[in-house]
């Protein structure tokens, strides 16, 4: 089976579109007051990272980053594997009363946010949830919609979005993969 791949963002690409997606943040919020950002383990976190280095040097303001892995709370964990891997939530704050930023990296059926909402209710109660994303490819399972987008790639459900980060791939890429 041979796999034909399509760069979508390159490093330059991924930079201007993480600055755009802070711009919206910040004016969607009217600043960034009681908001923490919560990246989706794997890829969510360093790019919540980046969007937090971004609001500070738009903003001067310090945000909270943490992150929440969803492996205990998928739909889907028996079919994944039968000893997971588990990783606790990381609240660099607590979240009552709090606008959470979710970030992940794609946007596919909708299961992973709903998992992380899940995750995110049984530590408290934020205010507001809001989710970023690198990239949104449709095929939405569940009825969940991201505020804050960087690229909407529509896609086969052949096809599948492949993002590269510095932090654990030494690349910064968001390429499609069409398997033959």
């Amino acid at each position: 089976m041979t796999a034909k791949e399509q760069t979508l963002l390159d490093e330059d690409a991924i930079r201007r579109t993480l600055t755009r997606i802070s711009h919206e943040m910040i004016e969607k919020n009217k600043g960034m007051d009681h908001c923490i950002l919560l990246g989706i383990r794997t890829r969510g976190y360093p790019l919540a990272e980046r969007l937090a280095a971004n609001i500070k040097r738009i903003e001067g303001v310090d945000l909270p980053v943490g992150s929440v892995d969803i492996t205990l709370y998928r739909d889907d964990l028996e079919k994944k594997q039968s000893d997971p891997k588990i990783q606790d939530l990381e609240l660099p704050a607590s979240i009552e009363g709090k606008k959470v930023i979710l970030v992940d990296d794609v946007l596919y059926t909708g299961r992973t946010v709903r998992a992380a909402m899940d995750a995110l209710m049984d530590k408290g109660r934020p205010n507001q949830i809001q989710l970023a994303v690198l990239a949104d490819r449709g095929h939405r399972e569940l009825p969940i919609r991201a505020d804050y987008v960087g690229k909407n790639v529509p896609t086969a459900r052949s096809e599948q979005i492949r993002v590269q980060l510095h932090q654990s791939d030494d690349i910064d890429k968001v390429s499609i993969v069409q398997h033959n």
